[in-house]
C-alpha cells in the first residue's frame, strides 16, 4: 500500500498550492445502462401542484436531472463517522461522538443531525453553550479550534448557525449527482379491493358506485373500492452519463485558522476530508434507485492546480484512512460527548426567537 508523500500533504496545505482535488464517478443503474430509476421528488412551487422531479432543460435541449443533492450527499456520508448502522469502527475513531439524550433510552447522534453543530437539537441540550462559544470564538477571532474539537464533520461538511450566532463555514467536501440527457416516464396502477364490501353491507352500493375510481373519496382512501391511479412518476432514464461531481475544496480549506497547532489542525480536517470523499458510496439512496460505479471509469482523481491544470494523482481511500489515522492521533481527537434534550431549553430557544422577531419589527418601525 502507498502513502501519502510529505511533499504532496504540504503542498495541499500550501497557500499558493493546487485548488481543489476532484473526481468524476460514472454511475450506473444495478440493471445496466438505460435502466430505470427514480431521482427525488420535490415539493412543487404551487401548493397543490404535483411533487416534480428536478430536471432542468440546457440552451441546447438536454434534460439534466438531480439525482442526489448536495445536501443529501453530506447526510449520507457523514454518519460514516458514527457508530450507528451506517457507521465505521475504525472512522469512529476520528471524531468525538456527540450524543444528546432525549429520554426513554432514545439518543441522537450529531452526525445525522442535519444542520450539526447549528442543529436545533443542538440548542435545545446541554450542548448548547459549549456550540455557542465555539462559533463566537470563530466570528470574533477567527479560530475554528474549539468548532474542531467539539463537531469537526461541521468543518468538513460546512455549517450556518443560521438561527443563532450566525457563523458560516463552507464546505470543504461537496458532492452531487447528476443525470444527463435524461426522458422522464410515468407509470400507471390500479387498485381492486379483495372482496366486494358493499356485498357485506359495510355500505351500499350506491356508495360504492359513487366512490369507485375516485382517488379523493374516502372508500377509495381507506381502500375500500377500486381506484385508478394514472400518470404518476416513473423515473427516468439516461442516455446521457449519470456522473457524480466530488469536490474537496483546498482553498477553504487552507483558510481555516487557530492559535494552536495550524499543522495539526489542517492536517486532521484534511484527514477527514480525504476519508469522507473517497469512501465507497451506498448506491441505495432511494426505492428504485440503485445505482453503482461503471466498471470502465475514465480518470481517478485529480489534482487541479491554479492555472487550470489537471493532474493525475494517486488518491485511494486506503491511503485516505492511514493519513486520517496518524493526523487525528496528533490533533488529538476528544472524549466521546454525552449531553441531555432540555425540553425547556427548547422553548427558551422559541421564546428567545420570538424576542428578536418582536425586536427587529420595532426596530423597522423607526
Amino acid at each position: 500500500m502507498s502513502k501519502l508523500e510529505e511533499k504532496t500533504i504540504q503542498q495541499w496545505l500550501d497557500p499558493k498550492g493546487p485548488v481543489a482535488l476532484v473526481l468524476k464517478e460514472h454511475l450506473t443503474p444495478v440493471e445496466g445502462d438505460r435502466g430505470v430509476f427514480f431521482p427525488p421528488t420535490y415539493a412543487p412551487p404551487k401548493t397543490g401542484d404535483p411533487s416534480t422531479y428536478n430536471i432542468d432543460e440546457l440552451s441546447d435541449g438536454t434534460k439534466v436531472a438531480l439525482v442526489d443533492s448536495v445536501g443529501s450527499q453530506a447526510n449520507r456520508m457523514e454518519p460514516m463517522f458514527g457508530t450507528g448502522p451506517a457507521g465505521d469502527p475504525d472512522l469512529a475513531k476520528l471524531v468525538p461522538q456527540v450524543s444528546i439524550t432525549i429520554g426513554n433510552g432514545k439518543t441522537v447522534s450529531i452526525l445525522d443531525a442535519g444542520h450539526r453543530l447549528g442543529d436545533a437539537i443542538v440548542r435545545a441540550s446541554t450542548l448548547k453553550d459549549e456550540a455557542r462559544k465555539a462559533f463566537q470564538k470563530f466570528l470574533d477571532e477567527g479560530d475554528v479550534f474549539d468548532i474542531a474539537r467539539l463537531g469537526p464533520t461541521s468543518l468538513v461538511f460546512g455549517v450556518w448557525d443560521s438561527r443563532d450566532t450566525y457563523a458560516k463555514l463552507p464546505r470543504l467536501v461537496q458532492s452531487v449527482i447528476r443525470a444527463w440527457d435524461v426522458d422522464e416516464l410515468h407509470r400507471s396502477a390500479q387498485y381492486f379491493p379483495p372482496i366486494d364490501y358493499s356485498k357485506l353491507e359495510v355500505f351500499s352500493d350506491e356508495e360504492a358506485k359513487k366512490s369507485e375510481n375516485n382517488p379523493k373519496s374516502p372508500l377509495a382512501q381507506r381502500g375500500f373500492v377500486a381506484v385508478p391511479s394514472t400518470g404518476a412518476h416513473g423515473g427516468i432514464v439516461a442516455r446521457g452519463p449519470i456522473v457524480r461531481d466530488i469536490t474537496i475544496n483546498l482553498i477553504a480549506l487552507r483558510r481555516l485558522r487557530t492559535s494552536g497547532d495550524q499543522q495539526a489542525l489542517l492536517r486532521y480536517i484534511l484527514g477527514l476530508c480525504l476519508v469522507a470523499a473517497t469512501e465507497p458510496m451506498d448506491g441505495f439512496l432511494r426505492q428504485g434507485c440503485l445505482l453503482v460505479p461503471k466498471a470502465e471509469q475514465p480518470l481517478g482523481w485529480e489534482e487541479v492546480a491554479r492555472t487550470g491544470t489537471h493532474s493525475r494523482i494517486n488518491l485511494t481511500n486506503e491511503v485516505a484512512r492511514e493519513f486520517a489515522t496518524d493526523a487525528a492521533k496528533k490533533f488529538g481527537v476528544r472524549a466521546d460527548i454525552e449531553a441531555q434534550f432540555g425540553k425547556d431549553l427548547a422553548k427558551a430557544d422559541l421564546d428567545e426567537n420570538e424576542a428578536k422577531v418582536v425586536k427587529k419589527a420595532a426596530k423597522a418601525k423607526k
